[in-house]
């Protein structure tokens, strides 16, 4: 199956379909691949199979984790593609989660001014929510995604049969993005993990594609509807930071960050049902006050208020404005 992105800045494809990371050549054979980009948490079986197509390429492999989409691996990235003399003639190809992406998404919007790259999302997080819309970033400072830019890729390949080498924990960290799009866009995907949601993961991850690729060509620059995306994610940053990047993966933030974001007290219990189902956290220990100090540094507040998303009713979330001291509220301080 393929979407095309419709957007100001580049229209590019974003293909679905079991086994296509064997067929990359076939779809990019008018592509200069100059450097594939991976981390060391992506299994050889995927590198070997875009290996076997492009041997020639040079591979640069960084560290896994949130704690290497930093300034310095950015640097060395950057380091990597002078020494190869890649040109703006040439492509990137991104293999690997959401990190990977957008590590090398950031990097290619920089160097020579902006050249091109193709994310091959290897993770339910990064096909469910980072492979498409143009969101790159590197953490700076303590802060996720301080330093970034709106840069589309020239094209998508989302291939499910990558999820199978997954660890279950990094597997069902992904599906919180789509439980946030359910909760925000559409109930009938909400609903899909009050019942089988295992054997409908296909459906879930094309899904979640359709409902982004409307809401990035209507918002590219996130100016509107596409920060409804957010959901969850204002105080899950903040998690995120407060446990340096590393106690918590980014989805579980993001569940606890809807648990504790949510005003409606039987929807917060409808959630913390599924997120429970699926096997996410709904709660952790964070000290209340660091929490709100890390808010404070959120690319979404606007001196003393916060833009926030909230939801009433299971898909149909909207934006709404909060002072600090709605904040400090919500915190229990």
């Amino acid at each position: 199956m393929e979407l095309r992105i419709h957007t100001k800045q580049k229209d590019y494809p974003i293909y679905f379909e079991r086994g296509i990371l064997s067929k990359l050549k076939e779809y990019l054979k008018d592509t200069s691949i100059g450097l594939i980009v991976s981390d060391d948490g992506v299994p050889e079986k995927w590198l070997s199979i875009v290996q076997t197509q492009y041997p020639n390429v040079p591979i640069y492999r960084f560290k896994q984790g949130e704690a290497s989409k930093n300034m310095n691996v950015y640097q060395d990235l950057l380091k990597v593609m002078l020494e190869n003399h890649l040109s703006r003639k040439d492509t990137v190809l991104a293999l690997g989660g959401g990190v990977v992406g957008d590590l090398v998404g950031f990097a290619c919007a920089t160097y020579m001014r902006g050249i091109s790259y193709i994310n091959v999302p290897t993770t339910t997080l990064s096909q469910i929510d980072s492979s498409i819309g143009g969101k790159t970033a590197i953490d700076f400072m303590g802060v996720k995604n301080s330093v970034g830019a709106f840069y589309q890729p020239t094209a998508a390949f989302i291939d499910p049969d990558t999820l199978s080498t997954l660890p279950k924990r990094h597997f069902i960290n992904g599906l919180a993005e789509a439980i946030k799009e359910g909760m925000t866009f559409e109930e009938e995907l909400f609903a899909y993990f009050e019942k089988d949601y295992e054997s409908h993961i296909d459906e879930i991850i094309y899904r979640c594609l359709e409902i982004k690729k409307e809401i990035v060509e209507e918002d590219e620059r996130e100016n509107g509807r596409r920060k409804l995306l957010n959901f969850g994610h204002t105080i899950g940053h903040a998690y995120e930071s407060y446990y340096e990047l590393g106690q918590y993966l980014h989805g579980e933030c993001v569940a606890m960050g809807m648990v504790s974001i949510l005003e409606n007290k039987e929807l917060k219990a409808r959630l913390c049902r599924v997120l429970e189902k699926v096997g996410l956290p709904t709660s952790c220990d964070a000290n209340p006050k660091e929490v709100l100090r890390l808010i404070q540094n959120d690319k979404k507040t606007d001196h003393n208020q916060i833009t926030i998303i909230q939801v009433d009713e299971i898909g149909k979330g909207y934006l709404d404005t909060w002072s600090m001291k709605d904040m400090e509220r919500k915190l229990g301080l």
